[in-house]
């Protein structure tokens, strides 16, 4: 990541927008703006491999759901490079191996730390998960609200996006669906 690039770009933003970049409220501002897109944006800079998300693996015997739900997420729209916000639940029914519930959150930020849309960021981490552990199935829901529509735009405030990707026994058993919808507080 070119952190001057980005400071350079800001300054040139203020200009357009008639504003002094020199002007004392403004002077660190480019410089803020950029640490700030480092850090939203880390996973364009990410020196991690998705291999490597769930890599850290157990041999169990369990064939019963594993649900991590309510794992908070931020990410930048890639349209309007506005955030958006919300939550995760991430649930899937092991084959023979399982994963760390710190790994699934990791698997959440992984894909959330650049330019995204939720319906992308959905798909991607329930994927991962799929591809990573063979389960029987996962399911991934997404709540999220999104400033470029809450601020901007058609401005209307409490509206929530939800997203989901059901794989396996998720999309095929209606009662394993069911309670993970149940589970997620969603029927």
């Amino acid at each position: 990541m070119d952190i001057k690039k980005i400071e350079d770009g800001f300054r040139l933003i203020l200009e357009g927008l008639g504003e002094n970049p020199n002007r004392e409220g403004l002077l660190k501002t480019p410089e803020r703006v950029a640490k700030m897109y480092s850090e939203l944006l880390s996973g364009l800079d990410s020196k991690e491999n998705e291999k490597d998300i769930l890599a850290t693996q157990f041999v169990e015997k369990y064939d019963e759901m594993i649900l991590l739900k309510d794992i908070p997420v931020t990410s930048i729209c890639e349209h309007h490079f506005l955030p958006f916000t919300g939550v995760a639940h991430v649930a899937y029914v092991p084959g023979n191996r399982i994963a760390g519930l710190s790994k699934l959150a990791r698997a959440v930020d992984f894909y959330a730390h650049r330019p995204q849309v939720q319906e992308r960021l959905t798909t991607q981490i329930a994927e991962l998960i799929h591809r990573s552990l063979e389960p029987q199935g996962v399911g991934v829901v997404m709540e999220c609200v999104h400033t470029c529509m809450t601020i901007r735009g058609i401005k209307k405030t409490g509206s929530v996006m939800f997203t989901s990707k059901l794989i396996g026994t998720f999309k095929s058993n209606a009662t394993t669906r069911a309670e993970f919808m149940s589970l997620i507080g969603k029927r």
